[in-house]
């Protein structure tokens, strides 16, 4: 029969308690990195949630527009209640249905339809423009006089789009960064000057 002493009970308290601290320190941590973020970023917390909100519910719009359509890959970024569309679809129709879907969706302020007609790009192109923007975001992190929390990077198809809150000398060092980033066929920006 296995019997339970205090040692093996100290011990197993113990590891618990370990275990249990380190998912506490993940959220200590989780926390302190996002409420640094949240301090940095030029629109309010409450904006920042607007934001949240817009995007699920644009992507939703989106979704009972396409319902499933294979030949159409769409994705909605928010960013200070201005609405970005991204992706292709087969027809103009479509497109502007997904344009009139997403209006309706409270707290927009001004919708970017940058939705070009024709086939989804691929797996290979997908994750080519993941790696761009992540040689963006990495290139705005190490320059100086810049910070990389106030401006969004979206990458489609080789086109780079910048969404954020600046002033004109972070405008300029942000373009400059992806225009000169291997892969980017073009950089479109959708800046608001503070």
């Amino acid at each position: 029969m296995f019997t339970i002493n205090h040692k093996t009970t100290a011990i197993l308290s113990l590891t618990v308690a370990l275990l249990l601290l380190q998912g506490c320190a993940a959220v200590v941590v989780g926390t302190a990195a996002t409420s640094a973020i949240v301090a940095q970023d030029r629109r309010t917390t409450g904006t920042i949630v607007e934001d949240k909100s817009i995007q699920l519910k644009a992507t939703h719009a989106i979704n009972e527009v396409i319902q499933g359509n294979p030949d159409a890959h769409v994705s909605a970024i928010s960013y200070n209640n201005r609405l970005l569309l991204v992706g292709q679809v087969p027809s103009r129709k479509i497109r502007a249905d997904i344009e009139k879907a997403v209006k309706n969706v409270r707290k927009i302020r001004q919708v970017h339809n940058e939705i070009t007609l024709g086939a989804p790009t691929s797996l290979l192109q997908r994750s080519q423009d993941s790696w761009i923007t992540t040689k963006v975001k990495s290139e705005m992190a190490l320059t100086k006089d810049l910070n990389p929390t106030r401006v969004k990077v979206v990458t489609e198809g080789g086109t780079v789009y910048l969404l954020g809150l600046v002033n004109r000398q972070e405008e300029e060092i942000t373009v400059d960064i992806a225009r000169h980033t291997k892969g980017v066929k073009k950089v479109v920006k959708i800046f608001e000057y503070d």
